[in-house]
């Protein structure tokens, strides 16, 4: 028979092996945001993966996961801890161009960041690559309806104030951010079920290096699928003058925003580039989450309950 020191050493090291995984941090939920196919789905776009090359950059010297061939729409719920929410949440659109999202750079890590203030973050996995035949943004434009609505259906479930849930998005993200500021009185797609008769306009948004807000061509106009109106939310706004995007996006959209009387604030840094998130690196223009985070404050998002 083992001596009973033995004995103690085993159950100590059983225990000091097992606790960490007790202790462990649940994976968040994930919710699909349809409950059959997503509205004109065929399941011929391919294997949802990370398409990432070798070759593609990395900014603030860390990879990126870039997520293709999404077809299958879902929402991530990243709570804060139950000590330090507010009851604010933010539906976050990463950004892509259309074709993929920026998952972790546009997406994980900005949830992470809003936990830090006490917001829900609630990253929205939306259908890329565009839908032949449709513009760039219409399967998009359908899932952050539904988002929208579906979070502010379940408000009470996850103690959430249905009056402080807001949109942020990047570069592509942050134009179906503002779609979706500016599209919210009729869904884009056939009625659902309850979570559809509840209102999908964002309470406000926030616009980081947002693409396709204009028309180049026809003297920057704003683009014609987004219709400013007194009703557009609250808007926060952040752009590089050298972003390869152009920031007249941002200013142009600012002063439509300025024109409805839209409350809003611009942030424009002579320098940044494009596709940062919120990565350091170097730039001014990197400290942008801690003038939204003053922002959203000022505005009473951050309340407490």
């Amino acid at each position: 028979m083992p001596s009973l020191p033995r004995i103690l050493r085993f159950v100590l090291l059983a225990s000091a092996l097992v606790t960490p995984l007790l202790r462990a941090d649940p994976a968040p939920p994930v919710i699909r945001l349809w409950p059959d196919a997503a509205p004109g789905e065929k399941g011929d776009i391919g294997e949802e993966k990370d398409v990432t090359k070798p070759t593609d950059g990395k900014p603030g010297g860390k990879s990126v996961i870039r997520l293709g061939n999404v077809s299958q729409p879902t929402i991530t719920i990243y709570a804060p801890p139950a000590d330090k929410a507010n009851g604010a949440a933010v539906v976050v659109c990463p950004g892509g161009g259309y074709n993929i999202l920026a998952w972790d750079l546009e997406g994980t890590e900005i949830c992470d960041w809003l936990n830090s203030l006490g917001v829900t973050g609630v990253l929205l996995k939306y259908r890329v690559p565009k839908r032949a035949g449709l513009e760039k943004h219409t399967a998009a434009l359908q899932d952050v309806q539904r988002a929208l609505g579906l979070v502010r259906s379940r408000a009470s479930e996850w103690r959430l104030d249905a009056t402080r849930i807001g949109v942020l998005g990047f570069s592509a993200g942050g134009h179906l951010a503002a779609a979706a500021s500016n599209n919210y009185e009729t869904r884009m797609y056939p009625h659902i079920d309850a979570a559809d008769d509840i209102s999908c306009r964002p309470d406000f948004a926030v616009l980081i290096y947002p693409a396709y807000l204009t028309v180049k061509d026809e003297g920057d106009k704003i683009a014609p699928d987004l219709h400013i109106t007194a009703q557009t939310p609250p808007t926060f706004i952040v752009m590089a003058e050298d972003d390869p995007v152009r920031v007249e996006n941002a200013l142009f959209y600012t002063l439509a925003l300025k024109n409805a009387k839209v409350p809003c604030e611009l942030h424009v840094y002579p320098t940044g580039g494009h596709g940062y998130g919120l990565r350091p690196n170097g730039q001014a223009v990197t400290t942008w989450p801690q003038r939204a985070g003053e922002w959203m404050g000022a505005r009473g998002l951050l309340k407490a309950p």
